[in-house]
Protein backbone atom coordinates (compact mmCIF):
# COMPACT_ATOMS: atom_id res chain seq x y z
CA UNK A 1 0.00 0.00 0.00
CA UNK A 2 1.16 3.54 -0.75
CA UNK A 3 1.78 5.37 2.53
CA UNK A 4 2.76 8.69 1.01
CA UNK A 5 0.59 11.47 2.39
CA UNK A 6 -1.75 13.08 -0.13
CA UNK A 7 -3.03 16.64 -0.09
CA UNK A 8 -6.24 15.32 1.51
CA UNK A 9 -4.14 13.61 4.21
CA UNK A 10 -2.36 16.87 4.98
CA UNK A 11 -5.68 18.72 5.19
CA UNK A 12 -6.80 16.07 7.64
CA UNK A 13 -3.61 16.63 9.64
CA UNK A 14 -4.40 20.35 9.90
CA UNK A 15 -7.90 19.54 11.18
CA UNK A 16 -6.60 17.11 13.82
CA UNK A 17 -3.83 19.45 14.93
CA UNK A 18 -6.35 22.27 15.34
CA UNK A 19 -8.49 20.03 17.57
CA UNK A 20 -5.62 19.16 19.90
CA UNK A 21 -4.46 22.78 20.06
CA UNK A 22 -7.85 24.43 20.63
CA UNK A 23 -10.50 21.89 21.74
CA UNK A 24 -8.64 19.22 23.67
CA UNK A 25 -8.47 19.91 27.48
CA UNK A 26 -5.28 21.87 28.17
CA UNK A 27 -5.20 20.84 31.82
CA UNK A 28 -4.64 17.25 30.73
CA UNK A 29 -1.74 18.22 28.47
CA UNK A 30 -0.13 20.25 31.25
CA UNK A 31 -0.51 17.42 33.77
CA UNK A 32 1.08 14.92 31.39
CA UNK A 33 3.97 17.32 30.71
CA UNK A 34 4.76 17.32 34.44
CA UNK A 35 5.08 13.54 34.42
CA UNK A 36 2.12 13.17 36.80
CA UNK A 37 -0.01 10.04 36.93
CA UNK A 38 -3.39 10.48 35.24
CA UNK A 39 -6.47 9.78 37.37
CA UNK A 40 -9.59 8.03 36.10
CA UNK A 41 -11.24 11.44 35.62
CA UNK A 42 -8.31 12.54 33.41
CA UNK A 43 -8.76 9.53 31.14
CA UNK A 44 -12.49 10.12 30.90
CA UNK A 45 -12.13 13.85 30.22
CA UNK A 46 -9.63 13.13 27.48
CA UNK A 47 -11.59 10.32 25.86
CA UNK A 48 -14.90 12.16 26.01
CA UNK A 49 -13.33 15.13 24.22
CA UNK A 50 -12.30 12.79 21.41
CA UNK A 51 -15.62 10.94 21.50
CA UNK A 52 -17.50 14.23 21.05
CA UNK A 53 -15.69 14.57 17.72
CA UNK A 54 -16.39 10.94 16.82
CA UNK A 55 -12.64 10.33 17.00
CA UNK A 56 -12.29 7.88 19.87
CA UNK A 57 -12.56 4.42 18.29
CA UNK A 58 -10.01 5.17 15.60
CA UNK A 59 -9.43 1.56 14.56
CA UNK A 60 -12.98 0.24 14.82
CA UNK A 61 -15.15 -0.44 11.76
CA UNK A 62 -17.56 2.39 11.05
CA UNK A 63 -20.52 0.02 11.46
CA UNK A 64 -19.50 -0.57 15.07
CA UNK A 65 -18.95 3.09 15.94
CA UNK A 66 -15.49 3.62 14.50
CA UNK A 67 -14.17 6.43 12.35
CA UNK A 68 -13.93 4.73 9.00
CA UNK A 69 -10.57 6.43 8.52
CA UNK A 70 -7.89 5.25 6.14
CA UNK A 71 -4.66 3.79 7.48
CA UNK A 72 -2.93 7.09 6.67
CA UNK A 73 -5.49 9.07 8.66
CA UNK A 74 -5.18 6.77 11.66
CA UNK A 75 -1.44 7.16 11.60
CA UNK A 76 -1.67 10.94 11.29
CA UNK A 77 -4.12 11.08 14.21
CA UNK A 78 -1.76 9.11 16.47
CA UNK A 79 1.13 11.35 15.42
CA UNK A 80 -0.76 14.53 16.23
CA UNK A 81 -2.10 13.20 19.55
CA UNK A 82 1.42 12.44 20.76
CA UNK A 83 2.92 15.58 19.23
CA UNK A 84 0.42 17.60 21.28
CA UNK A 85 1.28 15.74 24.48
CA UNK A 86 -2.30 14.46 24.84
CA UNK A 87 -3.22 11.44 26.92
CA UNK A 88 -3.32 8.14 25.05
CA UNK A 89 -6.57 6.22 25.30
CA UNK A 90 -6.94 3.47 27.87
CA UNK A 91 -6.23 0.46 25.66
CA UNK A 92 -8.09 -2.24 27.56
CA UNK A 93 -11.51 -1.30 26.23
CA UNK A 94 -10.85 0.47 22.94
CA UNK A 95 -7.86 -1.48 21.64
CA UNK A 96 -8.20 -4.88 23.30
CA UNK A 97 -11.62 -6.15 24.34
CA UNK A 98 -13.67 -3.94 22.01
CA UNK A 99 -12.30 -5.58 18.84
CA UNK A 100 -12.82 -9.03 20.38
CA UNK A 101 -16.45 -8.22 21.19
CA UNK A 102 -17.35 -6.80 17.77
CA UNK A 103 -15.49 -9.63 16.00
CA UNK A 104 -16.53 -12.67 18.05
CA UNK A 105 -19.39 -11.51 20.28
CA UNK A 106 -23.12 -11.93 19.74
CA UNK A 107 -25.30 -9.07 18.59
CA UNK A 108 -26.67 -8.80 22.13
CA UNK A 109 -23.13 -8.56 23.55
CA UNK A 110 -22.24 -5.84 21.06
CA UNK A 111 -25.29 -3.79 22.00
CA UNK A 112 -24.63 -4.30 25.70
CA UNK A 113 -20.90 -3.59 25.91
CA UNK A 114 -19.73 -1.47 22.98
CA UNK A 115 -21.62 1.77 23.82
CA UNK A 116 -19.97 2.04 27.24
CA UNK A 117 -16.54 1.74 25.64
CA UNK A 118 -17.39 4.32 22.98
CA UNK A 119 -18.53 6.99 25.46
CA UNK A 120 -15.80 6.20 28.04
CA UNK A 121 -18.38 5.50 30.74
CA UNK A 122 -17.18 1.93 31.34
CA UNK A 123 -13.56 1.19 32.28
CA UNK A 124 -12.07 -2.22 31.52
CA UNK A 125 -9.17 -4.21 32.94
CA UNK A 126 -7.39 -7.20 31.42
CA UNK A 127 -7.17 -10.42 33.44
CA UNK A 128 -4.50 -12.52 31.75
CA UNK A 129 -1.28 -13.01 33.73
CA UNK A 130 -1.24 -15.04 36.92
CA UNK A 131 1.40 -15.74 39.58
CA UNK A 132 3.53 -18.32 37.77
CA UNK A 133 1.73 -17.84 34.43
CA UNK A 134 2.96 -14.65 32.86
CA UNK A 135 5.05 -15.23 29.75
CA UNK A 136 3.76 -18.81 29.60
CA UNK A 137 0.16 -17.65 29.58
CA UNK A 138 -1.21 -20.97 28.36
CA UNK A 139 -0.32 -22.51 31.74
CA UNK A 140 -2.90 -20.35 33.54
CA UNK A 141 -4.89 -22.07 36.27
CA UNK A 142 -7.59 -19.59 37.37
CA UNK A 143 -10.76 -21.57 36.79
CA UNK A 144 -14.33 -21.07 35.68
CA UNK A 145 -16.53 -24.07 36.53
CA UNK A 146 -19.98 -24.27 34.93
CA UNK A 147 -22.84 -24.30 37.43
CA UNK A 148 -26.17 -24.14 35.63
CA UNK A 149 -26.54 -20.77 33.93
CA UNK A 150 -23.36 -19.42 35.56
CA UNK A 151 -19.65 -20.00 35.91
CA UNK A 152 -17.99 -20.06 39.34
CA UNK A 153 -14.62 -18.30 39.07
CA UNK A 154 -11.68 -18.85 41.40
CA UNK A 155 -8.05 -17.77 41.14
CA UNK A 156 -5.79 -14.75 40.96
CA UNK A 157 -4.76 -12.43 38.16
CA UNK A 158 -1.70 -10.21 38.55
CA UNK A 159 -0.09 -7.13 36.95
CA UNK A 160 -3.62 -6.00 36.14
CA UNK A 161 -3.32 -2.46 34.80
CA UNK A 162 -5.77 0.14 36.18
CA UNK A 163 -7.93 -2.51 37.87
CA UNK A 164 -8.47 -0.01 40.68
CA UNK A 165 -10.52 2.06 38.19
CA UNK A 166 -12.17 -0.80 36.31
CA UNK A 167 -15.91 -1.40 36.10
CA UNK A 168 -15.44 -4.65 34.17
CA UNK A 169 -12.59 -7.09 33.56
CA UNK A 170 -12.13 -9.52 30.68
CA UNK A 171 -10.40 -12.73 31.71
CA UNK A 172 -8.88 -15.87 30.29
CA UNK A 173 -10.03 -18.71 32.54
CA UNK A 174 -9.60 -22.46 32.44
CA UNK A 175 -12.93 -24.17 31.87
CA UNK A 176 -11.49 -27.66 31.27
CA UNK A 177 -8.17 -29.50 31.43
CA UNK A 178 -7.04 -30.77 28.04
CA UNK A 179 -3.87 -32.50 26.91
CA UNK A 180 -2.86 -29.37 25.02
CA UNK A 181 -2.69 -26.52 27.52
CA UNK A 182 -3.86 -23.90 25.00
CA UNK A 183 -7.22 -25.71 24.87
CA UNK A 184 -9.86 -25.57 27.57
CA UNK A 185 -9.46 -21.80 28.09
CA UNK A 186 -12.48 -19.50 27.81
CA UNK A 187 -12.91 -15.73 27.48
CA UNK A 188 -15.24 -14.25 30.14
CA UNK A 189 -16.41 -10.72 30.88
CA UNK A 190 -16.83 -10.06 34.62
CA UNK A 191 -18.50 -7.18 36.44
CA UNK A 192 -15.99 -5.88 39.01
CA UNK A 193 -18.83 -5.20 41.48
CA UNK A 194 -19.59 -8.92 41.72
CA UNK A 195 -19.14 -10.28 45.27
CA UNK A 196 -15.90 -12.20 45.83
CA UNK A 197 -13.53 -9.91 43.89
CA UNK A 198 -10.63 -8.31 45.77
CA UNK A 199 -8.21 -5.78 44.25
CA UNK A 200 -4.80 -5.33 45.87
CA UNK A 201 -2.50 -2.51 44.66
CA UNK A 202 1.03 -3.13 43.39
CA UNK A 203 3.23 -0.04 43.71
CA UNK A 204 5.92 0.04 41.02
CA UNK A 205 9.51 1.29 41.19
CA UNK A 206 8.45 4.77 40.08
CA UNK A 207 6.16 5.05 43.12
CA UNK A 208 3.00 4.90 41.02
CA UNK A 209 -0.10 2.77 41.36
CA UNK A 210 -1.21 1.43 38.01
CA UNK A 211 -0.81 -2.32 38.59
CA UNK A 212 -2.85 -4.62 40.79
CA UNK A 213 -3.49 -8.16 41.91
CA UNK A 214 -7.11 -9.29 41.45
CA UNK A 215 -8.41 -12.30 43.39
CA UNK A 216 -11.63 -14.18 42.60
CA UNK A 217 -13.25 -16.26 45.33
CA UNK A 218 -16.36 -18.16 44.22
CA UNK A 219 -17.35 -15.32 41.89
CA UNK A 220 -20.56 -16.10 40.03
CA UNK A 221 -20.49 -14.99 36.37
CA UNK A 222 -23.45 -15.47 34.00
CA UNK A 223 -22.58 -17.78 31.10
CA UNK A 224 -24.03 -15.17 28.75
CA UNK A 225 -20.88 -13.13 29.54
CA UNK A 226 -18.69 -15.65 27.73
CA UNK A 227 -17.38 -14.45 24.39
CA UNK A 228 -17.58 -17.08 21.66
CA UNK A 229 -17.31 -20.79 22.28
CA UNK A 230 -16.26 -22.43 25.52
CA UNK A 231 -12.66 -23.57 25.32
CA UNK A 232 -11.78 -21.25 22.41
CA UNK A 233 -10.49 -18.37 24.50
CA UNK A 234 -6.89 -18.89 23.41
CA UNK A 235 -7.88 -18.15 19.82
CA UNK A 236 -9.62 -14.91 20.83
CA UNK A 237 -6.69 -13.96 23.05
CA UNK A 238 -4.21 -14.30 20.19
CA UNK A 239 -6.38 -12.01 18.09
CA UNK A 240 -6.39 -9.47 20.93
CA UNK A 241 -2.65 -9.74 21.54
CA UNK A 242 -1.98 -8.85 17.91
CA UNK A 243 -3.82 -5.57 18.47
CA UNK A 244 -2.07 -5.07 21.82
CA UNK A 245 1.42 -5.49 20.43
CA UNK A 246 0.86 -3.03 17.61
CA UNK A 247 -0.14 -0.38 20.17
CA UNK A 248 3.37 -0.08 21.64
CA UNK A 249 5.02 1.90 18.84
CA UNK A 250 4.20 5.52 19.89
CA UNK A 251 6.47 6.87 17.17
CA UNK A 252 5.50 10.53 17.60
CA UNK A 253 5.87 10.30 21.37
CA UNK A 254 9.35 8.86 20.96
CA UNK A 255 10.24 11.65 18.53
CA UNK A 256 9.14 14.20 21.13
CA UNK A 257 11.29 12.50 23.77
CA UNK A 258 14.31 12.53 21.48
CA UNK A 259 13.73 16.21 20.73
CA UNK A 260 13.68 16.93 24.48
CA UNK A 261 16.86 14.92 24.95
CA UNK A 262 18.58 16.78 22.13
CA UNK A 263 17.57 20.13 23.65
CA UNK A 264 18.78 19.10 27.13
CA UNK A 265 22.03 17.78 25.69
CA UNK A 266 22.55 21.00 23.77
CA UNK A 267 22.10 23.03 26.95
CA UNK A 268 24.71 20.93 28.75
CA UNK A 269 27.16 20.81 25.83
CA UNK A 270 26.76 17.05 25.44
CA UNK A 271 26.33 17.21 21.67
CA UNK A 272 30.04 17.97 21.46
CA UNK A 273 30.70 14.60 23.06
CA UNK A 274 31.19 12.14 20.17
CA UNK A 275 29.97 9.14 22.18
CA UNK A 276 26.76 10.86 23.26
CA UNK A 277 26.09 12.23 19.78
CA UNK A 278 26.59 8.74 18.33
CA UNK A 279 24.04 7.26 20.76
CA UNK A 280 21.50 9.94 19.89
CA UNK A 281 21.97 9.43 16.15
CA UNK A 282 21.61 5.68 16.54
CA UNK A 283 18.30 6.08 18.39
CA UNK A 284 16.96 8.44 15.74
CA UNK A 285 17.84 5.92 13.02
CA UNK A 286 16.21 3.08 14.92
CA UNK A 287 13.09 5.19 15.35
CA UNK A 288 12.91 5.68 11.58
CA UNK A 289 13.09 1.88 11.19
CA UNK A 290 10.32 1.44 13.77
CA UNK A 291 8.11 3.86 11.85
CA UNK A 292 8.58 1.88 8.64
CA UNK A 293 7.65 -1.32 10.46
CA UNK A 294 4.49 0.31 11.83
CA UNK A 295 3.50 1.44 8.35
CA UNK A 296 3.98 -2.08 7.00
CA UNK A 297 1.72 -3.46 9.73
CA UNK A 298 -0.90 -0.79 9.08
CA UNK A 299 -0.82 -1.71 5.41
CA UNK A 300 -1.86 -5.27 6.28
CA UNK A 301 -4.70 -4.01 8.50
CA UNK A 302 -5.84 -1.54 5.83
CA UNK A 303 -6.24 -4.42 3.40
CA UNK A 304 -8.68 -6.15 5.74
CA UNK A 305 -6.35 -8.30 7.80
CA UNK A 306 -5.59 -8.32 11.49
CA UNK A 307 -2.10 -7.68 12.88
CA UNK A 308 -0.32 -10.99 12.44
CA UNK A 309 2.76 -12.62 13.86
CA UNK A 310 4.72 -9.63 12.59
CA UNK A 311 3.30 -7.70 15.54
CA UNK A 312 5.82 -9.61 17.67
CA UNK A 313 8.61 -7.90 15.72
CA UNK A 314 6.98 -4.55 16.35
CA UNK A 315 6.64 -5.24 20.07
CA UNK A 316 10.32 -6.09 20.44
CA UNK A 317 11.80 -3.16 18.58
CA UNK A 318 9.33 -0.66 20.09
CA UNK A 319 9.89 -1.65 23.70
CA UNK A 320 13.67 -1.99 23.43
CA UNK A 321 13.84 1.39 21.73
CA UNK A 322 11.65 2.93 24.44
CA UNK A 323 14.02 1.69 27.13
CA UNK A 324 17.11 2.91 25.31
CA UNK A 325 15.60 6.35 24.72
CA UNK A 326 14.79 6.76 28.40
CA UNK A 327 18.29 5.64 29.35
CA UNK A 328 19.79 8.34 27.16
CA UNK A 329 17.33 10.81 28.69
CA UNK A 330 18.74 10.04 32.12
CA UNK A 331 22.23 10.59 30.75
CA UNK A 332 21.19 13.91 29.21
CA UNK A 333 19.69 15.28 32.42
CA UNK A 334 22.38 13.78 34.62
CA UNK A 335 22.36 15.03 38.21
CA UNK A 336 19.33 17.20 37.49
CA UNK A 337 17.24 14.02 37.55
CA UNK A 338 18.29 13.09 41.09
CA UNK A 339 15.67 15.17 42.98
CA UNK A 340 13.03 12.95 41.43
CA UNK A 341 14.37 10.05 43.53
CA UNK A 342 13.09 10.29 47.14
CA UNK A 343 16.29 8.98 48.74
CA UNK A 344 18.80 10.59 46.39
CA UNK A 345 21.22 13.29 47.53
CA UNK A 346 21.81 15.81 44.76
CA UNK A 347 25.24 17.46 44.48
CA UNK A 348 25.62 20.89 46.08
CA UNK A 349 25.92 22.60 42.73
CA UNK A 350 22.29 21.69 41.85
CA UNK A 351 20.77 23.28 44.96
CA UNK A 352 20.61 26.80 43.59
CA UNK A 353 19.93 25.75 40.01
CA UNK A 354 16.45 25.61 38.56
CA UNK A 355 15.41 22.03 37.80
CA UNK A 356 14.95 21.61 34.02
CA UNK A 357 11.31 21.03 33.14
CA UNK A 358 12.05 17.70 31.48
CA UNK A 359 14.06 16.15 34.32
CA UNK A 360 11.24 14.72 36.45
CA UNK A 361 9.24 13.35 33.45
CA UNK A 362 12.48 11.82 32.16
CA UNK A 363 12.92 9.88 35.39
CA UNK A 364 9.29 8.73 35.37
CA UNK A 365 9.68 7.49 31.78
CA UNK A 366 12.92 5.70 32.59
CA UNK A 367 11.51 3.84 35.58
CA UNK A 368 8.21 3.03 33.87
CA UNK A 369 9.91 1.74 30.72
CA UNK A 370 11.79 -0.99 32.61
CA UNK A 371 8.71 -3.23 32.39
CA UNK A 372 7.93 -2.67 28.71
CA UNK A 373 10.00 -5.62 27.52
CA UNK A 374 8.11 -7.88 29.94
CA UNK A 375 4.43 -6.98 29.83
CA UNK A 376 2.22 -7.87 26.88
CA UNK A 377 4.28 -11.04 26.41
CA UNK A 378 7.98 -10.82 27.22
CA UNK A 379 10.41 -10.09 24.40
CA UNK A 380 11.97 -13.54 24.86
CA UNK A 381 8.57 -15.08 24.12
CA UNK A 382 8.14 -12.79 21.09
CA UNK A 383 11.47 -14.05 19.73
CA UNK A 384 10.22 -17.63 20.06
CA UNK A 385 7.06 -16.68 18.16
CA UNK A 386 9.13 -15.12 15.38
CA UNK A 387 11.40 -18.18 15.21
CA UNK A 388 8.55 -20.68 15.04
CA UNK A 389 5.74 -18.91 13.18
CA UNK A 390 7.63 -16.60 10.83
CA UNK A 391 11.00 -18.29 10.25
CA UNK A 392 9.69 -21.84 10.66
CA UNK A 393 12.57 -22.90 12.88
Amino acid sequence: MDFSFSEQDEQFRIKVRDFFEHEYPRATVEKMARGASPAKADYQTSERAMAAKGWLAVNWPKADGGTGWTANQKYIFDEELERAGALNVVPMGLLYVGPVIYTFGTEEQKQRFLPGILDSSIFWAQGYSEPGSGSDLASLQASAVRAGADYIVNGTKIWTSLAQHADWIFCLLRTSHEEKKQEGISFLLIDMKTPGITVQPIITIDGKHSLNSVTFENVRVPAENRIGEEGKGWHYANYLLGHERTSYAHVAGKRAQLADIRAAAQARGLLDDAAFARKLGDLETRLDALEITVLRTLSSVAEGGAPGNESSILKIIATELAQDITELGMEAYGFYALPAFPDAVAPDWTHNTALPAGAAPSVARYLGARAQSIYGGSNEIQKNIIAKRILGL
